[in-house]
């Protein structure tokens, strides 16, 4: 019974309370992004970003910081200092890493406001615009805290925000070895162009034999080349939303 009343709070907190935005960016717009931030998708997906020259978004929760999540080893503080260093965006995941599902709207502002404090005091007063739905979970009434607190609240239905869009709960596709073989990513990159659209991608481990929610090296070079060969223009979270946002 309680996997069918959340099963009905998902779809509710994505139907209702939508708070729409046109999509205009002058041509397509690829971001990527890191929720968690297990240690690999530092010290392995850093440098290949960095081969490339581009920016991605990592989704910080204070909570796991030197600790263990999916027996994955998570961020240390360093590795979430160096990666800020380097240019990368660093956004809000909650506190503790726990659903909307599970919070009113008061418990989840306190988790963020605890998140944020947390980031500040270890990232010279940084201050997160974006913010990713633990475990892709919008609650219907965190949809109005989100929207208080961020630019954009990124969730993990598929698809390419193309058109219009709800600012709290915007699309992504997963950099997960569970989903990529589902997906036609030329295809993709070609609709996000052809759309000027933005396509917004998300994953976890970056590792040869990754988990179910995380990918391989491999994986991650050919979806930032297929982008390119789109000639998507590939940005963080927070700085597509500045150049897609009308």
């Amino acid at each position: 019974m309680q996997a069918f009343i959340d099963k009905m709070r998902r779809r509710a907190g994505r139907y209702l309370d939508v708070r729409p935005v046109d999509i205009a960016p002058a041509r397509g717009v690829l971001s990527l992004s890191f929720d968690d931030i297990p240690v690999t998708a530092w010290t392995e997906a850093g440098p290949i970003l960095a081969e490339h020259g581009i920016k991605a978004t990592y989704y910080v929760c204070g909570g796991l910081a030197g600790g263990s999540n999916m027996d994955l080893p998570q961020f240390e503080t360093e590795h979430l200092q160096a990666l800020h260093a380097a240019g990368h965006e660093v956004g809000c995941h909650t506190y503790e890493h726990v659903s909307t599902l599970t919070l009113s709207p008061a418990e989840l502002d306190a988790s963020l406001a605890r998140n944020a404090a947390w980031v500040a005091e270890r990232l010279d007063d940084h201050v997160m615009t974006t913010f990713a739905y633990p475990f892709g979970d919008a609650a219907l009434g965190s949809k109005a805290v989100i929207d208080r607190r961020f630019l954009c609240g990124r969730g993990v239905r598929d698809g390419i925000n193309a058109g219009s869009a709800d600012r709290n709960l915007l699309q992504a596709i997963g950099l997960e070895s569970r989903r990529l073989p589902g997906y036609d990513l030329e295809r993709m990159m070609a609709d996000t162009a052809a759309s000027k659209g933005w396509l917004i991608a998300y994953g976890h481990d970056v590792m040869d034999g990754p988990t179910p929610y995380g990918c391989t090296p491999d994986d991650l070079d050919r979806v930032i080349r297929l982008a390119k060969a789109a000639d998507l223009d590939i940005l963080p979270v927070g700085d597509g939303w500045e150049r897609v946002a009308a």
